[in-house]
């Protein structure tokens, strides 16, 4: 499946025309053409990277930024007119992974594209081990053995509860929506009951969370569940 990237632009002819050139690459792509609705899709799990404006309405792109950044890692690309030394320094240090100044040649834009989906690739990647390992703060998953440890304390998963946790863990810091979780883990053709996904997660905060006193698994209201590195909460 081709990599689906959001593109946040208030000017409805730069953002169709960057949408026709995504597409024609092979690309998949949203559009929202304000803060808070570009926001909300970024949120959502369906995307792979974001093209993000800087001066929008509703919010603008460094408050877009700074709230995604509470609860995802996707790759975000500033696209802006204004290209001074502090607003370039404002976006990468508010985790922009690159930066590009109006007006811009469609074949650099794409070439960023290209070097920050590889980036998010190798660093996923990383994560495993040539054995297939899976590491979160103390919280380990072998894939080839089909075993998930926290620390040296071995976890028993139903296939469903693993695979489940499999793609939480590939997602580090990524909310998916509760959608996404049942394309992938369940499958295009699940028939069963809507709220699945919250029933195994709760399985699974019963085996990890609450069975170690440490918080993995985190709910975003409205949107999904993420997980991110393992909290204490045996205070």
């Amino acid at each position: 499946m081709s990599e689906k990237i959001l593109i946040v632009e208030d000017e409805e002819k730069l953002a169709r025309f960057i949408e026709m050139e995504l597409m024609y690459e092979g690309y998949q792509a949203g559009k929202a053409g304000d803060g808070r609705t570009g926001l909300s899709l970024a949120e959502s799990g369906e995307y792979d990277l974001v093209l993000l404006d800087i001066m929008l309405p509703e919010l603008n792109g460094i408050e877009v930024l700074r709230r995604l950044r509470r609860s995802s890692a996707i790759p975000v690309i500033l696209l802006t007119a204004r290209d001074t030394v502090m607003d370039k320094v404002t976006g990468l240090d508010g985790g922009a992974d690159d930066y590009i100044t109006k007006p811009f040649a469609i074949e650099e834009l794409l070439a960023r594209i290209r070097a920050a989906l590889r980036k998010k690739q190798t660093a996923t990647a990383e994560e495993k081990s040539n054995e297939g390992i899976l590491k979160v703060g103390r919280l380990s998953l072998d894939s080839a053995r089909h075993a998930v440890y926290v620390d040296d304390s071995p976890l028993e998963l139903t296939k469903r509860e693993f695979d489940l946790l499999e793609m939480l863990m590939e997602n580090k810091g990524i909310v998916l929506s509760r959608d996404k979780l049942l394309e992938q883990v369940w499958g295009y053709d699940y028939q069963g009951e809507t709220n699945a996904v919250d029933v195994y997660i709760r399985f699974l905060r019963s085996k990890i969370d609450d069975a170690f006193n440490v918080k993995y698994i985190y709910t975003v209201r409205g949107v999904g569940y993420t997980l991110r590195d393992g909290e204490n909460t045996n205070e």
